[in-house]
């Protein structure tokens, strides 16, 4: 074979591996890739070896289990191939953890609508922390600017602009809640999202295929779809990252809050809650008696939004 003719061959293969490929899609392209790969081997073609191993590495993430049915073995297996690709796509050095749930734990969170001011550096930190898309502007907390004696978001500012606090308004944090009757989950066919042992609703980014069911079951406008390649320069990646949060995500696929997952399961506070300036934010484990989060369900004035709907959600507002 020639050089032009491997080089096509070439082409071919890595084409139908780079691409976002659902698993309806793959075994249709499959069989285009394998007679690619096959010609070039039977004429004597050859790849480049970074390109082989690539291509390899793609091949078994193709075929790899949904996450909860992986032992513990298939679990590190796939986090090092992921940081294999992200040092060969993008010469990244990456750290990303499969670290399981932490035992007698169920994570709550909590937000004082009394003392936010609208500030927003909850969400600039979640942004950093979580690698959310640059280009879309991807943000998984929404703040409302509320008019007094209002307590549902849909009635408030979700878009504002301006300097904040405004007299006579106050400000409603929105997110996932994590609700333990989540309909996301009910509504998800391929199973790729589920509630885990402390309450995190998480999901498995290689299976979801974008229907986005999930999407429209939430009642709290808690997830968001890539209607495009997430873009985060080099320089602000996070490198510190966990398979069922912020690791890099794809094109076509539902992405949500995590509770910062790879933070909270390290004894850490959410990205939100720590950066907010006004202590707003109140996260903890539910089960502990003498956490802070308890404290506030059983002293403070709480409610929890659309909660005659029941799906329980681990999301509080409460007023000093």
């Amino acid at each position: 074979m020639n050089s032009s003719g491997k080089k096509e061959d070439e082409m071919k293969i890595t084409d139908i591996l780079e691409k976002k490929s659902t698993r309806r899609s793959f075994m249709k392209n499959l069989s285009i890739a394998a007679a690619a790969g096959s010609a070039g081997l039977v004429t004597g073609g050859c790849v480049s070896l970074g390109k082989t191993e690539e291509m390899g590495l793609k091949w078994e993430e193709y075929f790899k289990k949904n996450y909860r049915l992986m032992t513990q073995e298939e679990k590190d297996e796939t986090v090092a191939r992921l940081v294999r690709l992200a040092k060969i796509k993008n010469d990244a050095d990456i750290q990303i953890s499969n670290q399981e749930p932490r035992e007698n734990v169920l994570y709550g969170y909590a937000f004082n609508i009394s003392r936010c001011k609208g500030y927003m550096d909850c969400v600039e930190a979640c942004v950093k922390e979580n690698n959310l898309d640059r280009k879309s502007k991807t943000q998984y907390i929404r703040l409302f600017e509320m008019d007094s004696g209002q307590l549902d978001p849909t009635s408030g500012d979700g878009k504002y602009f301006h300097e904040v606090p405004v007299e006579g308004k106050f400000y409603m944090g929105v997110q996932c809640f994590h609700c333990e009757n989540a309909p996301c989950i009910k509504a998800c066919p391929t199973k790729a999202t589920w509630r885990e042992p402390d309450g995190i609703v998480v999901i498995d980014y290689d299976w979801c295929i974008g229907c986005r069911y999930c999407l429209a079951a939430c009642p709290y406008w808690g997830r968001r779809f890539n209607w495009g390649e997430p873009e985060v320069p080099k320089e602000e990646m996070n490198t510190k990252q966990h398979y069922l949060g912020n690791r890099m995500r794809m094109k076509g696929v539902m992405e949500k809050c995590t509770f910062c997952v790879q933070r909270t399961r390290q004894g850490k506070l959410p990205a939100c809650a720590e950066a907010c300036p006004t202590g707003s934010r109140v996260f903890g484990n539910l089960l502990d008696p003498n956490s802070e989060i308890r404290y506030v369900l059983k002293n403070k004035r709480v409610f929890r939004f659309k909660e005659e709907l029941g799906t329980d959600p681990k999301f509080w507002y409460f007023i000093d």
